[in-house]
């Protein structure tokens, strides 16, 4: 969809499906996070008429919205509502930065996936049970890790009673995986 270096020339809404933004460096790529539906992406390159620092693809089908740069920019500057919807976005945006970053520096590989883990189960709401709606290299590289390492974390997550069948992972004892965890609302609740 768009390339990290190329001039922001729209604001992309999802309006259904999966969004990877993704970023790379010499032979390395990372996902740097997933969007879903009724989200903005790369909204600071658009309002400060930047390059992108991120690629995007979509994962699944996909409905995106494209509004020009240049118009979005107007909006803001006519729009007292919409200008103040903007500001809200990227608040938001800012502090999910600060989250995936103290998530990124604060735990270990083995600890970000049982959070991931929980915060999943919650999300699809089916207690001690969670379904993968991405590939596993993916999850991966979204939570700083290699496939490699993210096999050897859902090994010792087994210890604290995860098991995985393909792309259903099993939470036999949540307590326990959460007594390992230890989730913390200032990384891991909603915005």
């Amino acid at each position: 969809m768009i390339r990290e270096r190329d001039p922001a020339d729209f604001l992309h809404v999802v309006i259904e499906g999966t969004v990877e933004l993704y970023a790379g460096t010499a032979e390395r790529e990372t996902t740097m996070e997933l969007i879903r539906q009724a989200s903005v992406f790369i909204l600071a390159a658009v309002l400060s008429d930047q390059i992108y620092l991120q690629s995007a693809r979509t994962l699944t089908r996909s409905r995106i919205l494209m509004i020009p740069a240049a118009r979005v920019r107007t909006w803001m500057a006519r729009d007292a509502a919409f200008m103040s919807a903007i500001v809200l976005e990227l608040a938001r945006a800012y502090r999910q930065a600060i989250k995936a970053l103290k998530n990124q520096k604060l735990r270990t590989g083995t600890e970000r996936l049982a959070n991931w883990l929980i915060v999943q189960s919650t999300e699809q709401g089916t207690p001690g049970r969670a379904r993968l709606a991405i590939e596993k290299r993916v999850l991966a590289a979204r939570l700083g890790m290699t496939p490699e390492n993210l096999s050897r974390a859902f090994a010792s997550l087994a210890n604290h009673g995860v098991h995985t069948s393909g792309a259903l992972i099993e939470m036999h004892d949540p307590g326990a995986l959460s007594a390992f965890a230890q989730p913390d609302p200032l990384v891991d609740g909603p915005e």
